[in-house]
């Protein structure tokens, strides 16, 4: 999962998840992450995930836009990276993550240490007799 942190704008201070993709942002209701601010379209930018290249950053038609302060058409995003669209300024970041439960592991490999050192200890004690 990503995040953006929106830094300046009506939103400031204001973090959005992105969880499925493509995640839009712009002006309209049905965005992913609606800005109303000045400058900023209805469709403005899109977020995809693509295998092998990794989280690419497009504009809708002729949006613009700018990442790290040059000018994009379509930008690989890394961490950290910040993201101007009209009057608002974003910062694209890595979410935190949840570490799974290691319960179940655990005490697997606990039971197996356990059954192996019984085991250890019949032969001992059969090979005594």
């Amino acid at each position: 999962m990503v995040q953006f942190n929106v830094l300046s704008g009506k939103k400031a201070g204001n973090q959005s998840v992105a969880r499925r993709f493509p995640f839009r942002i712009g002006r309209a209701t049905g965005s992913d992450l609606p800005l109303d601010d000045d400058g900023v379209w209805d469709q403005h930018l899109i977020l995809e995930f693509q295998r092998g290249t990794g989280f690419t950053l497009t504009t809708v038609s002729n949006a613009l836009a700018s990442v790290n302060g040059r000018s994009i058409q379509t930008a690989v995003l890394r961490n950290g990276d910040f993201i101007t669209l009209g009057s608002v300024k974003l910062q694209f970041w890595l979410a935190a993550t949840r570490q799974r439960g290691l319960y179940t592991g655990e005490f697997a490999v606990w039971a197996l240490l356990i059954l192996v050192t019984l085991g250890q200890l019949a032969l001992i004690y059969w090979l005594i007799q």
